[in-house]
């Protein structure tokens, strides 16, 4: 078996730091590229076990992965890893004309060789289930179907109208899905159940996921089958922490990061999660800049003074959901809040930068001008702190938290400035 034990390519920018976060834990030295590498970049990594690549394919078109993904899967697969896995959102959000996971099965498949792809969705640590097919996600204290979430059933750009996975698939791919259920975990006929699915000509076959260990007994089996032959699969970060148990490796105890004088927030969000966030800090003294109705310049010489007068800045575009009919716009967005970004780090040298909001996230860090990321430490569950590589000196001491909209809790950037950081409630 190859010495690189697992790679994946991510949907977007913030779901790609959740699996190097789980990489991490579960003991395996591992690197994101946030752009295909080249052969003097993965030279510069070969001592690690697990690689991937952070990309956008959750707002592009299915012509767009026509054209990309073959060739990253095709790399993906040239490191010989037993598993190639293409993360999505664990909100499994996407639609035949934007992220369709339908689509990028196929080209998985079809580039990988793969005999059926698993599709494992369940991320009981982000409070995230699937049961008989349908998924299931929190919201505060309570546990909504998907398509009856409060914000994930009104998603700007890829709403969830559909909760059971399969005939959410269904509608993007014309390939066979089958499913394993709980009564098959119950039973301790997972492995029995799957071989009877692939062999009545399933080829995308979706796995239930209440618990911890119905994602451990799913990544154990798979693991066991991608020892005979390579697998591709699908779905969120539940399959990275599934598969860390049949890696039998030691966990690691995730350091407390120092804590900094300086945070710098850019937020793209418009989840009522990151709204209550950014009050919050708000609230303790953080100084806050609308960047709607206002320069890019304005605003980046308004968060240069503040970094130097107050040390806590929080760059935000909207406070909760946007009114009903606003047009999308996460890339343009995005690559805006890269910009602005990239010009308060030159001008102030601030270390430690969270970026929030999973679209806008992914077209944010490309202006940056990174090609990998390294982890360095846990903060809450899905948004780890890592170290940014870049050729630039400017960014050579650059510490980066990508977040999405409803991952953490009240408190979250207190957390990564160091106060309490490490804590995973």
């Amino acid at each position: 078996m190859s010495a690189t034990l697992y790679t994946y390519y991510g949907d977007d920018f913030t779901g790609s730091t959740d699996v190097l976060e789980g990489l991490a834990l579960a003991g395996l030295r591992s690197v994101l590229f946030l752009r295909p590498p080249t052969d003097a970049q993965r030279r510069a990594f070969s001592d690690c076990q697990a690689f991937g690549i952070a990309g956008d394919s959750r707002s592009r078109s299915p012509e767009w992965m026509n054209e990309h993904l073959p060739a990253i899967f095709a790399l993906l697969g040239s490191f010989g890893a037993p598993i190639v896995h293409y993360k999505t959102c664990s909100t499994f959000d996407s639609s035949p004309q934007v992220g369709s996971i339908g689509r990028a099965l196929e080209i998985g498949l079809n580039t990988l060789r793969s005999t059926f792809a698993p599709v494992v969705v369940a991320a009981p640590h982000l409070r995230r289930y699937v049961a008989f097919g349908n998924l299931f996600a929190a919201a505060g204290d309570a546990v909504y179907r998907i398509d009856r979430h409060p914000t994930m059933s009104q998603h700007p750009v890829t709403p969830m109208h559909e909760a059971d996975l399969r005939r959410h698939l269904a509608a993007q791919t014309s390939l066979r899905i089958g499913s394993i259920e709980l009564p098959s975990f119950q039973g301790a006929r997972i492995a029995k159940d799957l071989a009877a699915q692939v062999a009545s000509g399933a080829q995308v076959v979706v796995f239930d996921g209440v618990e911890r260990h119905d994602v451990e007994e799913t990544g154990r089996l798979l693991w066991q089958l991608a020892g005979k032959t390579p697998l591709f699969a699908a779905g969120s970060s539940g399959l990275t922490y599934g598969l860390a148990a049949a890696w039998r490796q030691d966990n690691v105890t995730a350091p407390r990061p120092p804590e900094v004088d300086r945070l710098l927030v850019l937020s793209g969000s418009c989840s009522p999660v990151t709204e209550r966030q950014i009050r919050y800090a708000l609230r303790i003294g953080y100084e806050g800049i609308a960047l709607q109705g206002d320069t890019p310049q304005s605003c980046i010489a308004k968060a240069i003074a503040a970094l130097r007068s107050n040390g806590k800045v929080i760059l935000y575009t909207a406070l909760g959901p946007l009114p009903p009919g606003t047009p999308a716009q996460g890339d343009e967005l995005g690559r805006q809040i890269g910009s602005i970004a990239r010009e308060i780090i030159r001008a102030t040298g601030v270390r430690r930068v969270v970026l929030a909001g999973g679209d806008t996230s992914s077209h944010a860090v490309s202006q940056l001008g990174l090609h990998a990321l390294t982890w360095i430490a846990s903060t809450q569950p899905g948004a780890p702190l890592c170290r940014a590589h870049a050729d630039s000196p400017e960014l050579a001491h650059l510490e980066l938290v990508l977040k999405g909209g409803q991952v953490g809790t009240e408190d979250f950037f207190e957390r990564v400035r160091g106060q309490g950081a490490g804590s995973t409630d």
